[in-house]
């Protein structure tokens, strides 16, 4: 895992999957974490992904914010990364020392009506069609246009190229 010099969400997502693996608890953000981030009492949607030796290993998040604070939001989504997603069996107290994690925080969403209004390694993107979606964040390794980026987000959701999609863009700060 990251080590003390990583940035104050890393470092939370890593307290909370470590309390979480180890003893089955989640923790509570602490006071000093506010105190050097006042933006964690904010709101925000949030993606943690870990990765392990290079490889993807867990990645959870949500574009809207359910918790009141950025900081709830990051204990939840790095628990979840760790625990819950359903790609990868849930991470093993012998892996914690080789996770590497990373935290997205969401800017709002905002409709783009055409690929011309998107760069895949700046904007992350969700692609609607009725009630079928999917999220990509944006700068994914093996994604190497835009044209590539909404295929993906397609396919992951389950619409085919002819379907007619909503399409909508948001930048990420991403910390690791």
């Amino acid at each position: 895992m990251q080590d003390d010099a990583s940035h104050p969400l890393v470092w939370l997502a890593a307290e909370a999957i470590v309390a979480y693996v180890s003893d089955q608890r989640v923790i509570e953000p602490p006071d000093t974490l506010f105190a050097v981030m006042p933006e964690a009492r904010i709101p925000a949607g949030v993606f943690v992904c870990l990765k392990r030796q290079g490889l993807l290993r867990g990645c959870i998040g949500r574009t809207e914010p359910v918790h009141r604070t950025l900081a709830a939001e990051v204990i939840e989504h790095a628990i979840g990364a760790a625990t819950r997603d359903p790609r990868f069996p849930p991470v093993q107290q012998s892996e914690l020392d080789a996770l590497d994690i990373s935290v997205d925080v969401l800017g709002p969403s905002e409709p783009v009506p055409d690929l011309s209004g998107l760069d895949h390694r700046r904007y992350g993107i969700i692609v609607r069609s009725g009630q079928r979606y999917s999220v990509l964040l944006p700068d994914i390794e093996g994604i190497n246009s835009v044209a590539e980026q909404v295929a993906t987000a397609r396919q992951k959701a389950g619409l085919g190229p002819d379907i007619p999609i909503e399409l909508l863009r948001f930048e990420v700060k991403r910390y690791k």
